[in-house]
Formats: C-alpha cells, sequence, structure tokens
C-alpha cells in the first residue's frame, strides 16, 4: 500500500521548490541530502511530501522522546491510513548496572518499564515485517539491541482457520513466546484460556486475538480492538477491555493471523541449549583466566551469577539482564554488534528504505557518542567479575557501523553542521575559525550539491526581533516582560543554564503570580507533551527550561523568549543552540527574543546576524509577493499522556456531559455484567466527577 498524505494544506514558500529537490536526487540515488529549513518553514510536511512521492518504508530518528512525540503525531495525521510507530526507550526511569572500583560499590541494574511504550515498540517491529507502508519515529534508542529480526520472524506463530491444533499445544507454544497466563487481569504480552478458546493480548497492545477449538482444530480467529490502541480520541478513552458478548461477530471473524513473541530477546527451543552451551564454555575460559591472575573473589561471583542466569534460562527461556547474553543467544561472532531496529529495517526491505535525521546537528552528536560512554562502565563490570566478557557485545552501535546499515538519508535542521553539510555537497563553505557550522547556502543545480534551503515560511511570518540586555535585574525584567505577553494571552518561554535554576526561577515567578512550570530530562517522558499542552491552552503563562526548549517544539503561541546569561560560552549558549532557542519565537508574528548579557559573545553576533539575514530576505520575499504575515493556528492535540493513560483525566473529555453520563454508565453497567468490577469501580468515580 503506498503512503497516502493527507493535509489540508498545499506546499507554499520555499516547501514547492524542496520537495521537488529532495525526491528528484532521492530517485537520482543520492545517498545524502540535507534540508535546511528555518524554524516554522514546515519541515515535517516537507519531509511527509517527499516521503509519499519516493513511497520507500521511512525511518526518522530524532534526539530527544520529547521532540518524537510531536513528530510521530503529525507524521500520524499526515497518513492516517498507513502505519505510522514511535520507537523509543520504554524505560521511565533506568538506572544501568555499574560497579564503582574506587568505593567497592556495585549498583543493581533499575529500571522501570513503561508498558505502553513497549507494546509501542512491538508494533513497530511487528509491522514492519508485515507491510511495506511502514514509518517509524525513533529516539536514539533505535541503535540498541532488540534481537535478531530473523529469529523475531521465524519463532511467531501463523495459524488460520482448520489448522490442526489442539488448545493445550497453543498454549504451551506461547509460553515459549514468553506469553505470560493471566487469567484475571490479562494484558499486553498475556493470555488466557475460557472453555474451548484461547485470548490472546498481543504485545503490540492492539488487539485481543480470541482462537477457538473444535476437537483438535482451529475452528474460528477474531481480532478485537483494545484500549491501549493508539493513538485514540478522547472520547474512546474509557478502559474497553473485549468483553465477551462481542463474540461471533462477522466483523471480528479473520482468516490468518501471526503471532509474535512477547519480547524481543527470544531463542528458539532447538537452539537455546546451544546458546547455554556457548555461554558455559565462555564462563569455564574466564573462570581459568581470572583464577590464573590471581582474582578469586571475581571469579567466585562470576561463577555464581552466571550459573543462576543459565538456570533461569533452562527453566523459563528468560532472564533478567538477559540481553547481556545476545551474542550467544543470537550466535554472533565476538566483537559483532547487536541487531537493532536498523537490521528490522534492512531484513525487511534490504537497502530500500528511507531515514530521516531530524535535528541533525543535535541527532548525529548523540549517534557518535553512545558507544565509547557504554563501552566504559561495560568494561568495569567485566574487569571485577560482575559479567562475562561477551557482555560487551550488548551495546549501541558504533557511528560507522550505523552508517553502514543506512543507505538514503536526509538530514533535517535549521543549523545543519559541518558533516552533514560535507556529506551532502563537495563544496566545503569557509567560515570564521572556530566555528564549522555554515548558515545561508543557496542551493545550486548541479549533482555535486544535495543542500535543500527552506527559508521562507509559508505564512509570511518573518524570524523574531532581537535584543540585548543586561543581566543586572534580569529575572525582574523578564517578569515584567511575561505580564505584557498574559495581557495579550500570549505565552513565553525562559532559558536557563541548570536544573536547579529552572526550578528555582519557575518557583520565583509563581510567587510573583504568574503561571509558570520547568521543563526539562527529569520530567517523564510522557509528561512533557502534556506540559507543552498545557502551555499552548493557557494553563501555563510560561516554562522555564534548559536545552529540551530548543530543537523543533512546535509552540505558535510563544512569542517571548528570554535567555538568561546569554554571554556564558558553552554548548548551552554556542552559536547552533542560540539560533535553535531564537527559533522557538518564530511562529508568532510578534515574535521576540531578548538576550540577557553584559558582553557579545562571538556566538551571540552570529546568531543575530543570521537572524537578521533571514529577516531581511523574508521581509523581501513578502514584499514582492504581497503577502502579509498571519499568525499559525495549529489545533491542540491531546497529550501522549492522554492517550495512553485512560485511567488520568488529564483533559476533559469532548462533548455534552449528559451524555458522557450515559455512556459512561453504559459501559459500567456492562463492564459489571461481565465480572470486570476493578473498571466498574473506575467509572463510577468517572460518573460520579461528571455529575459534579
Amino acid at each position: 500500500m503506498p503512503f497516502t498524505l493527507k493535509s489540508q494544506f498545499s506546499p507554499a514558500g520555499d516547501q514547492p521548490r524542496a520537495i521537488e529537490q529532495l525526491s528528484a536526487w532521492l530517485k537520482n540515488g543520492a545517498k545524502h541530502q540535507t534540508l535546511l529549513g528555518v524554524t516554522g518553514s514546515g519541515k515535517t510536511f516537507t519531509i511527509a511530501n517527499v516521503v509519499a512521492r519516493v513511497r520507500k518504508p521511512t525511518l526518522v530518528i530524532s534526539h530527544n522522546k520529547t521532540l518524537a512525540a510531536q513528530l510521530y503525531q503529525e507524521f500520524k495525521e499526515f497518513f492516517p491510513d498507513n502505519a505510522v510507530h514511535y520507537f523509543v526507550s520504554y524505560y521511565d526511569y533506568y538506572q544501568p548496572e555499574a560497579y564503582i572500583p574506587q568505593s567497592d560499590t556495585y549498583i543493581e541494574k533499575d529500571a522501570k518499564i513503561n508498558e505502553t511504550i513497549d507494546a509501542l515498540r512491538h508494533s513497530s517491529t511487528a509491522s514492519l515485517l508485515t507491510r511495506k507502508d511502514v514509518l517509524i519515529v525513533a529516539s536514539v534508542s533505535c541503535i540498541y539491541g532488540v534481537g535478531s529480526p530473523e529469529e523475531y520472524e521465524k519463532v511467531s506463530i501463523e495459524l488460520a482457520p482448520d489448522d490442526t491444533l489442539t488448545q493445550k499445544e497453543l498454549v504451551r507454544r506461547l509460553i515459549l513466546l514468553q506469553y505470560a497466563r493471566n487469567p484475571i487481569d490479562p494484558r499486553q504480552g498475556h493470555f488466557r484460556t475460557r472453555e474451548n478458546r484461547v485470548e490472546i493480548y498481543l504485545p503490540s497492545g492492539e488487539e485481543i486475538i480470541s482462537i477457538e477449538f473444535e476437537k483438535n482444530k482451529i475452528s474460528m480467529i477474531e481480532k478485537h480492538p483494545t484500549a491501549v490502541s493508539f493513538p485514540r480520541k478522547r472520547e474512546s478513552r474509557i478502559k474497553n477491555n473485549w468483553i465477551p458478548d462481542q463474540v461471533g461477530n462477522d466483523r471480528n471473524k479473520v482468516t490468518h493471523v501471526r503471532i509474535f513473541p512477547a519480547k524481543h530477546f527470544v531463542t528458539p527451543t532447538d537452539k537455546l541449549k546451544l546458546a547455554i552451551l556457548h555461554i558455559k564454555n565462555e564462563l569455564e575460559q574466564r573462570l581459568a583466566e581470572l583464577n590464573s591472575r590471581g582474582k578469586i573473589l571475581e571469579a567466585a561471583r562470576l561463577k555464581q551469577r552466571t550459573e543462576f542466569d543459565m538456570e533461569m534460562l533452562v527453566a523459563t527461556g528468560y532472564v533478567n539482564g538477559i540481553e547481556n547474553y545476545s551474542r550467544h543467544l543470537e550466535f554472533r561472532d565476538p566483537g559483532t554488534p547487536p541487531h537493532t531496529l536498523l537490521d528490522y529495517f534492512r531484513y525487511a526491505n534490504g537497502d530500500d528504505f528511507l531515514t530521516v535525521i531530524d535535528e541533525s546537528h543535535a541527532t548525529i552528536p548523540q549517534l557518535r557518542g553512545m558507544y565509547a560512554g557504554d563501552q566504559s562502565r561495560k568494561q568495569t563490570l567485566i574487569n571485577y567479575g560482575f559479567r562475562l566478557p561477551s557482555a560487551a557485545d550488548n551495546r549501541p552501535l558504533m557511528f560507522d557501523e550505523f552508517n553502514r546499515r543506512v543507505n538514503e538519508t536526509i538530514y533535517v535542521s535549521a543549523t545543519p553542521a559541518a558533516y552533514e553539510l560535507q556529506m551532502s555537497s563537495n563544496r566545503h563553505p569557509e567560515r570564521s575559525e572556530g566555528s564549522q557550522r555554515f548558515f545561508g547556502l543557496r542551493p545550486q543545480n548541479d549533482e555535486e550539491n544535495h543542500i535543500a534551503e527552506q527559508i521562507i515560511r509559508p505564512t509570511g511570518i518573518l524570524d523574531p526581533k532581537i535584543e540585548v540586555r543586561p543581566t543586572k535585574n534580569q529575572v525582574l525584567d523578564v517578569i515584567a516582560q511575561i505580564k505584557k505577553r498574559i495581557a495579550k494571552k500570549e505565552r513565553s518561554l525562559v532559558m536557563a543554564l541548570t536544573k536547579r535554576l529552572a526550578e528555582d526561577i519557575a518557583e520565583y515567578l509563581t510567587d510573583a503570580g504568574i503561571k509558570a512550570e520547568y521543563l526539562h530530562s527529569e520530567i517523564k517522558t510522557l509528561d512533557r507533551p502534556d506540559i507543552l499542552n498545557k502551555l499552548r491552552t493557557g494553563e501555563h503563562d510560561v516554562i522555564v527550561g534548559i536545552n529540551l526548549l530548543r530543537e523543533g517544539l512546535d509552540l505558535p503561541e510563544v512569542s517571548f523568549i528570554a535567555i538568561l546569561d546569554a554571554d556564558k560560552e558553552g554548548f548551552l549558549r554556542n552559536q547552533t543552540t542560540l539560533l535553535q532557542i531564537i527559533g522557538r519565537a518564530s511562529r508568532h508574528t510578534d515574535g521576540t527574543v531578548i538576550l540577557y548579557a553584559d558582553t557579545i559573545t562571538g556566538s551571540m553576533k552570529s546568531a543575530i546576524n543570521e537572524t537578521q539575514r533571514r529577516r531581511k530576505i523574508q521581509h523581501e520575499y513578502n514584499i514582492e509577493h504581497d503577502i502579509t504575515p498571519t499568525e499559525i493556528k495549529k489545533e491542540i492535540r491531546a497529550s501522549m499522556l492522554a492517550q495512553i493513560s485512560p485511567e488520568e483525566d488529564a483533559a476533559p473529555l469532548e462533548g455534552n456531559a449528559a451524555a458522557i453520563i450515559k455512556e459512561l454508565d453504559r459501559e459500567m453497567k456492562k463492564a459489571s455484567r461481565s465480572m470486570d468490577f476493578e473498571r466498574a469501580a473506575l467509572l463510577r468515580d468517572k460518573i460520579k466527577k461528571y455529575r459534579a
């Protein structure tokens, strides 16, 4: 099925030229191209048009989960009939296993897995193996191991009516695929049996597969949607597990189904014994090495831990930390990289897929840096007997390994770095010493240059006005500026340098009568979009942040940005970062940015000059084409938190209150009849709330 783009808008401004250029370069076999698009110029819409034209499975990589969530929602709206997925780290909290030799401190791995994000990851891999119209928005977690796609597909179960199979045999196979039996409260990755029926709750969280048996054959297969299908409309947010009175509905019957494993790391039973034997052989060799070097404690520790893990693998086929044995379970050679999401793309499509690296100036450095940090921690664990040497091969990809796994790539950024520009062009534009960034390249019509610039916004909005003010009493001045915007029902952002400072400033603003909130990396992944939506709706007047508010976030209500301590040169105040922050105010016709500084640094000067250059080009274009800048009107979407957590009312349900209560009452009675009393109680409480 081809990608079908649906949008009420048509390409405008620089978009038509950029779409034509990128599509033509891809069709002519160009491996690298850059979309140099200013903030608010509609880069995501341009990429969506390119995807629709080239019709290739697409991986979009973002450097943070908040931006990935926004991109996911936008692409989901552009391609409602295609398979658009979200693939990020599934940890709400993650403390990696580590050892500190100096204090003899062992830190056990501690993590809280978000089941909904885990389900979305399974949806991604399952779609890649079953269809071609797939677009996945991923964080850099896509370069970490997720198990072999070949084995993932090989151990899956294909079922159809009239297949010769007993209910007992299906249950046995489900257990081997790491499904858990749960007769009372089944969730994703669980199953339960009811008389002659087996209900399988797919790990993707999207469907329940009901399989009925007659004698020793499958008599019927049905699919039923579940409440955690993502995203959902607000009016569908009531928890709605499958109810028995839905059985036998012809529209739910299917002629074929494939059941994928409940976990990505699954080894076929016939190979598991051999894998365990390989683990045992490595353990014996490592113990001999440690003992020969007089490391008796390390040898004893490793022996105890590894033998326990092998016993768990024999008994259940799984163990916490199974990824540390992935090299043996996947029968890889020492030193070889793990299988990642990129391997799923390659397994299903060969080289015929597209990679889009969003905000490439920030994402590329992340992709480069993951390997070294991971190896330092792992090697310490290995040296002190906490892990086998093969654990080092459970790692993120090196950057050159990543590059070998992608083919056609589009780098997207308002501030691309030298790497992207050099990969996309044989020309190496000269900049001042100390800066390899390059802005303002006008595309040339030749085969050497694959850089499309998108500087004109479809709405005609100019880059924001910039002021520089002294740091003395900067917070008091910020308060005055924010209150001016509040009077006009506009929003503001304040950029601080540290998490503690962001929290303190938010508290200070609150004490000044301003509805303020802070946002930094310690805020849960799925809470971040909710906070941003509250800014847009006016529940917050201002958000104080550090660097999460820089790249890509679409906040058209923001008219004012305060950059505190702008002259503190460094990562958070370099030329690229300042341009990205300034860009957050470029979706408002009255966008203004104030840099609080006592000196004008080189980075500040470059950012100001580039902004003024763009404003001049945009202003001249508007005059030439008789364009009046207009406000961006963008729908405020239900946050990801509201969409995937039906128990929490992040936003009121739409519609008439009486109709809502009537629907809730009907669902409560249905839940009670099916003896789902927990759900019935939840609905009862909601009814009380809406009656109030």
